[in-house]
């Protein structure tokens, strides 16, 4: 039914502790920040309020508190970056070594030691942040090639069940993108680029095992949410009684909040360190096919990119280690 274990996941999120813990502390910051500024623009809105009549003091109190939610959202979209180079990026290095048996080194936390093996892969942040987006193409690029196999099938009202079918395997293939920057980390490569079209063309050629998993543990973490959410709604309304205006509608963005946080911080890494197992099981020994590698840089110009951007690195260099198949022989 699905090539991971959850004893095995579980055990990776008991032995990456402290980067649950880290996790745990930037997201739940985030939320807090998105209640804080938006409590204090309703406040600053409702006092301007208090110079006209009460429709206007609430009106004030609900753009006061719109603005401090978009200011937090500007501050976070710039600090992006920074949060997939050191969270998730660097826990996918700690459990990535865990997978494969190797032991951190001593005198040294494992945020610090996640940091240096981010750092030797791939640089700078705005080198793991282009390659991530490039990947997220790359891997819709590829859902799409299965997508289109399956409308060609005879069958009645194919069109409405792929419909539904693409909405749950764009969800699905959101867990991917990770999985494929954990490959450059595995192999010890020293060009990121190539690296993530060798995981890439590995996907692709295992993308329908891969997208079932994906499809479990998709299931897993937005049935989890959802009952996170559910369990929010009450402290989040009473948060809400708290803010001056009619917020009656901050109940549910807040609930929404502490949810997402709890997703990110708790529950999307156990499915990462479960989709982790799924890939290393699934593409063990493989070479990458190069038909594949054709089929997918015909169906995705990102691909492309990833290869051009592969021929012209000259990024941080590090010992040559084994890598396996075509592609990463452009490292």
């Amino acid at each position: 039914m699905w090539d991971f274990s959850v004893a095995r996941g579980l055990d990776l999120m008991f032995k990456t502790a402290p980067f649950v813990l880290f996790r745990a502390a930037v997201y739940f910051a985030v939320a807090a920040a998105y209640v804080i500024v938006t409590a204090a623009g309703a406040g600053v809105g409702y006092g301007i309020g208090a110079f006209g009549d009460a429709d206007f003091q609430a009106s004030s109190a609900i753009w006061g508190g719109g603005l401090g939610f978009a200011l937090t959202a500007g501050v976070l979209y710039f600090l992006r970056e920074y949060i997939l180079y050191v969270v998730k990026a660097g826990h996918i290095a700690v459990m990535v070594e865990l997978l494969d048996g190797r032991p951190l080194p001593e005198g040294m936390g494992q945020i610090g030691y996640a940091k240096s093996v981010v750092a030797q892969r791939f640089g700078q942040t705005s080198v793991l942040f282009g390659i991530d987006q490039l990947v997220k193409g790359v891997v819709n690029a590829v859902t799409g090639l299965l997508q289109g196999l399956a409308t060609l099938l005879p069958i009645p009202g194919v069109d409405q069940l792929m419909a539904a079918l693409r909405a749950y395997l764009k969800l699905a293939a959101g867990l991917i993108d990770e999985v494929i920057l954990a490959h450059a980390i595995r192999t010890r490569s020293d060009n990121p680029y190539a690296s993530a079209q060798e995981a890439l063309v590995l996907y692709g050629q295992n993308a329908k095992p891969m997208l079932i998993n994906a499809a479990w543990l998709t299931l897993f973490v937005y049935g989890l949410s959802l009952l996170v959410f559910l369990l929010m709604l009450a402290p989040a309304a009473a948060l809400v009684y708290l803010l001056p205006g009619a917020w009656s509608a901050g109940g549910l963005v807040f609930a929404l909040l502490f949810a997402w946080a709890i997703k990110a911080a708790l529950i999307e890494p156990f499915a990462i360190a479960c989709l982790l197992q799924a890939f290393f099981k699934i593409t063990e020994g493989q070479q990458p096919d190069p038909e594949w590698e054709q089929r997918i840089s015909g169906a995705s110009n990102r691909f492309q990119e990833l290869g051009q951007r592969a021929a012209n690195w000259a990024g941080i260099k590090t010992p040559p280690t084994a890598t396996t198949g075509k592609v990463g022989a452009q490292a």
